[in-house]
């Protein structure tokens, strides 16, 4: 009974650690942009009514912000890049 319930909290920790690590996004390094990526699973995100760079915790939020949401405030040039200096630098 012993070894069952240790076998048991073995197999519940590695399904969580599994849901943990692969239910995460990716984030893109600081030199690549959304073009320069290699396609990654969906990510779901949803407008919350940030609009700022530093709200964003990556380059592919900040993309999907920019997108999808209204009155952002991240492509102070309007090249359809956002967050060029903290995120999606090139």
């Amino acid at each position: 009974m012993r070894r069952l319930t240790i076998l048991f909290l073995i197999a519940a920790a590695a399904v969580q650690g599994y849901k943990e690590f692969y239910g995460r996004p990716v984030a893109l390094a600081k030199d690549q942009t959304p073009s320069d990526s290699v396609p990654t699973p969906a990510v779901h995100f949803r407008c919350d009514g940030r609009t700022h760079c530093s709200q964003m915790t990556s380059c592919a939020e900040a993309t999907y912000f920019l997108r999808n949401c209204p009155d952002t405030k991240m492509d102070g040039d309007h090249d359809g890049i956002p967050c060029e200096q903290q995120w999606c630098g090139r």
